[in-house]
């Protein structure tokens, strides 16, 4: 049952082939012989798991049906589940259990999905290799010595691994399409305001957005489907209807116009890679979809105005984890500037104190129009190049990342480094345009991602063309030695 994808689930769960429950104990088991490998969770929920999958049962016999109803899921761990640790993969909320749902986790609950625990992450969603959690770093099921990717690689490595079939994941700058790149799955940031941000422990609020992560384009569309549309909690969330995403899957691709940005194919990109999205164009091409070179000059400008921006609106959002409400605390502080610095300085990792100090820095006073101001009006030239190339193509396709997986350690010593890996994926979130990353090959055994980016709101044609490429390759259906 651990290969099945969300659309056979629901299909085998019509079919009465097997309960919510039973599927629930199997995965559960799996996870507890398998994960201690590979450190996707933070926490497991297993009495709320059997709770939910005997409801979704009952449920199912007294009629009802629906695509998610019964489904095995889990959250990424920056998304408040009420009565539960939500610790953002920071020793700032080991302790911390929140007293309501996120919007997107009661709306996946209502759907009937069963939550079998909480995926492990980089601390407060900051890095690229789901290095900095406060729990340890998370394994790579393509080759446990190298990274999944992050923020989410928790959700990533576990649903790479077979543990479940789909898993919720954030994406700041690229932190759902990235590992999803690096351990061979199909990931979608939506449309910034598609998907509510409330309840979801915000990193940067501009940038943050909740989607999918699963094997196949198919699940992310089910998927989707019960985490988007309106919530009045959020003011950042767009009162726009909600298609059937699944509708549109099936679409034809004759003439479908996809754009080719030549700055993708700089000196930065692992030659390997870019054979492995030239021929992903051809496959497309094959399908009837029309290639163009465009130019998106200003990429060149996207990780320097990312890494003011992001860091500066986070060392706001975390000035409220202060050893004060809630969160850790110092023990025995003399007076409260004490608190203050002993409870972050000992409650925050260094890559989330770096962030801090750098966003600070960015807001002080002489050095906001400087840095702050500037790179917003880059931002501004970023989606001009968008809105630009969409009036001549339908889609943009390129790399998702510029390398394979590295080894886990590689880039500790150079944040930087680290840092140029999001170069393809950030300027989506900068934009606030929806992107996607699906399964292209492998280099060295290790999986690569073709991205590609869409206008606001067209997530369906995101999805439409992933399905059609996965009808007609199968890298997607590639499973990990040992898993």
């Amino acid at each position: 049952m651990h290969q099945l994808t969300l659309a056979e689930i629901a299909r085998g769960l019509a079919e009465k082939k097997f309960s919510s429950e039973e599927l629930t104990k199997t995965l559960l088991a799996r996870i507890a012989l398998l994960d201690p490998q590979l450190n996707s969770f933070i926490s497991l929920t297993e009495d709320l798991a059997l709770q939910q999958a005997k409801a979704a049962d009952a449920r199912r016999a007294n009629g009802e049906s629906g695509a998610l109803l019964g489904a095995p899921i889990a959250h990424k761990d920056l998304f408040c589940t009420q009565g539960i640790r939500t610790s953002c993969g920071s020793k700032m909320l080991d302790n911390f259990k929140a007293p309501y749902d996120a919007t997107v986790v009661a709306k996946l609950a209502a759907a009937g999905t069963v939550t079998l625990g909480k995926t492990n992450m980089d601390e407060f969603a900051m890095g690229s290799a789901n290095e900095s959690s406060y729990y340890g770093p998370v394994k790579n099921p393509w080759n446990l010595e190298h990274v999944p990717g992050g923020s989410s690689g928790g959700s990533a490595a576990a649903v790479a691994a077979r543990l479940l079939p789909a898993a919720t994941g954030t994406d700041t700058g690229g932190s759902i399409r990235q590992p999803a790149a690096l351990t061979n799955l199909t990931g979608l940031k939506p449309t910034y305001g598609r998907v509510s941000r409330w309840g979801m422990i915000a990193y940067a609020s501009s940038l943050d957005q909740g989607g999918p992560m699963a094997r196949t384009a198919e699940d992310c569309a089910i998927l989707l489907q019960g985490m988007a549309g309106f919530d009045p909690n959020d003011s950042t969330s767009i009162d726009e209807p909600v298609p059937d995403y699944s509708a549109s899957l099936n679409g034809s691709l004759q003439g479908l116009r996809i754009g080719v940005p030549k700055e993708y194919f700089s000196a930065g990109l692992d030659p390997r890679i870019a054979e492995l999205i030239h021929n992903s164009v051809k496959e497309l091409e094959k399908l009837g979809a029309v290639i163009k070179e465009i130019s998106l000059p200003n990429m060149q400008h996207a990780i320097p105005a990312y890494y003011v921006i992001a860091p500066a609106e986070a060392s706001s959002n975390l000035s409220r984890f202060d050893g004060v409400r809630f969160g850790h605390r110092c023990e025995n502080p003399k007076d409260l500037i004490d608190l203050y610095k002993r409870s972050r300085g000992e409650g925050f990792g260094p890559e989330v104190q770096r962030r801090i100090m750098v966003g600070a820095y960015a807001l002080s006073a002489g050095y906001y129009d400087a840095y702050y101001l500037k790179a917003q009006k880059i931002r501004r030239l970023i989606k001009n190049d968008f809105m630009a190339a969409f009036n001549e193509v339908d889609i943009i396709l390129g790399p998702t990342t510029p390398n394979p997986a590295w080894k886990l350690g590689a880039k500790n010593s150079d944040p930087v480094a680290a840092y140029l890996e999001d170069v393809y994926t950030i300027t989506a979130n900068l934009a606030g345009l929806p992107g996607l990353s699906m399964p292209a090959g492998f280099v060295d055994g290790l999986p690569v991602g073709v991205q590609l980016l869409a206008p606001y709101f067209q997530e369906g044609r995101l999805l439409n063309v992933a399905h059609q490429y996965q009808l007609n390759t199968d890298w997607h259906t590639r499973t990990p030695t040992g898993f």
